[in-house]
């Protein structure tokens, strides 16, 4: 079945098993998105009532994935600004393309050695607040990535 199949049916631990060639897939289909946009200036229009341009939530999710998956989980060393990822405009699609493939290459590096017995160890960072086990922590990230990717394509859609 699919990551977000086994993580209803197993939980967290079977999503992030699968992480670096199941779930954070997904990363292939921002790219697909991104290249799908009709031209560089329709990336960054934002429509009567979207809030959000297409490239502004691809800056999003790369900061978001390599923050917390590459600086916290890997030691990458990444420096989010998340301001910046909504406040950008115009950056060049292949530059948003760029992104995502260090955001890929950062995912993938953490994901490829993360054992089984590491996903049950607690996140480094509170979520909300809150103590969370690691795979919980990148199911919740699973989950975000997806939310946003499906407002990409219906900003892409729209323009």
């Amino acid at each position: 079945g699919t990551a977000l199949l086994d993580a209803l049916e197993r939980g967290s631990v079977r999503v992030a098993e699968r992480g670096a060639d199941g779930a954070w897939r997904v990363n292939g289909w921002v790219k697909e998105e991104i290249l799908a946009y009709p031209s560089e200036t329709s990336l960054w229009e934002t429509p009567d009532g979207i809030t959000n341009s297409g490239g502004n939530l691809c800056l999003h999710l790369c900061g978001n994935l390599q923050h917390f998956i590459g600086a916290v989980m890997g030691d990458s060393g990444y420096e989010r600004d998340r301001d910046l990822e909504f406040s950008r405009r115009g950056v060049p699609r292949e530059q948003l393309l760029e992104e995502i493939e260090r955001t890929r290459l950062a995912v993938a590096k953490v994901m490829g050695h993360l054992s089984g017995e590491e996903l049950e160890w607690e996140y480094p960072l509170l979520k909300h607040d809150k103590k969370v086990s690691t795979g919980d922590m990148l199911l919740h990230l699973f989950g975000h990535l997806s939310y946003h990717l499906g407002q990409i394509n219906y900003h892409r859609r729209s323009v």
